[in-house]
């Protein structure tokens, strides 16, 4: 088995049951600053990664080298990225909403939103062309901000007795399906009025959500003690698979090229990968170390590598709860390939 492994190794065959390798390590300038989101422009090099106080940054995944840093973007938390009306988003931690030109990668303006809280996100609805800018966590209700996506225009606000709502997928049918994490609930919205139709209940804090038309199934990542992956018909709430993941996930990713499921654990420094052959089948396949505060991640359409993002961290003790503080120049960006 042994002399197998190593003669098919020397040939270059890929090895399926390694799942996927380290192809490139990359340490970007950072100061001692948090991050969040990383999206993918699909079928491009560009990867933009929501880095707090330094700011959007665009990093080409072919070179493994810093784009730019969008202009006037401290304190990026979600980007969106709308190739169709060569626009892009971000939600920033003061409460505004940055917008830029998405080829030219130049800011347009940033439109003071909330004074309750950050935004943790923004999300896009092709059928309506509306995004919704959503309120992070810490107050009693989650505040969603409706803008038009072609020119950054609000056109309204809407409430929701929830302290923290995190992105809804769309079925590009009129409706959003939006994850509330520690009530265990997913609502079933209107895109257009985002009034509630539905309401259902699960077993565990939803905290990524994704659509999947084919099989007509949103497939859900849950944090907290017990994470776990969910599969559930769209028609009715009903929950058709129940797998566990790794703690502290925060990057969910889906790759139907190659039948697999993607999360990316910070907690357990670790992807899980789930197998899905068909409807309602899904099996756990394995999982791949990565590093301490790898939680998020994002997918590269072309060829199915994850971009994952990290940085060192020291926890320093005190009276009350650990702080934890990042070290300078210690932020990467990790290319995982697909085997």
């Amino acid at each position: 088995m042994f002399i197998t492994t190593l003669l098919f190794a020397a040939a270059g065959v890929p090895q399926p049951d390694l799942l996927y390798t380290l192809e490139s390590t990359t340490t970007l300038p950072s100061t001692n600053t948090d991050w969040d989101y990383a999206k993918m422009q699909p079928g491009t090099e560009r990867l933009f990664i929501a880095r707090g106080k330094d700011g959007l940054t665009v990093f080409d995944v072919d070179k493994n080298a810093i784009i730019t840093t969008i202009a006037n973007s401290s304190g990026a938390n979600g980007p969106l990225l709308i190739p169709e009306l060569d626009r892009g988003y971000a939600a920033m931690t003061d409460g505004s909403l940055l917008s830029f030109k998405l080829k030219s990668l130049t800011t347009i303006a940033r439109l003071p939103l909330s004074s309750e809280g950050g935004l943790n996100s923004a999300v896009y609805d092709p059928l309506t062309k509306r995004l919704h800018a959503i309120t992070g966590t810490g107050k009693e209700r989650s505040t969603w901000y409706t803008l038009d996506a072609a020119t950054g225009k609000l056109l309204g606000t809407h409430h929701f007795p929830f302290r923290k709502m995190d992105d809804p997928a769309n079925d590009g049918k009129g409706h959003l399906f939006a994850p509330v994490r520690y009530d265990r609930l997913i609502l079933k919205l209107n895109a257009q009025t985002l009034a509630e139709q539905a309401r259902w209940s699960v077993p565990c804090n939803i905290s990524k959500i994704l659509f999947d038309a084919p099989n007509n199934r949103l497939l859900a990542a849950c944090t907290g003690d017990e994470p776990r992956f969910l599969a559930i018909d769209a028609a009715n709430g009903k929950i058709m698979a129940n797998l566990p993941i790794g703690r502290g996930i925060d990057g969910f990713v889906t790759d139907p090229a190659r039948g697999r499921i993607v999360t990316s654990n910070g907690g357990d420094a670790n992807l899980t990968v789930i197998g899905t052959d068909g409807r309602d089948r899904y099996r756990a396949l394995g999982s791949i170390g990565t590093r301490s505060n790898a939680r998020m991640m994002a997918m590269d359409v072309r060829d199915g590598s994850l971009l994952v993002v990290a940085a060192d961290s020291t926890l320093v003790a005190g009276p009350g709860e650990a702080k934890e503080v990042f070290h300078p120049d210690s932020f990467v960006v990790l290319k995982y390939a697909p085997r």
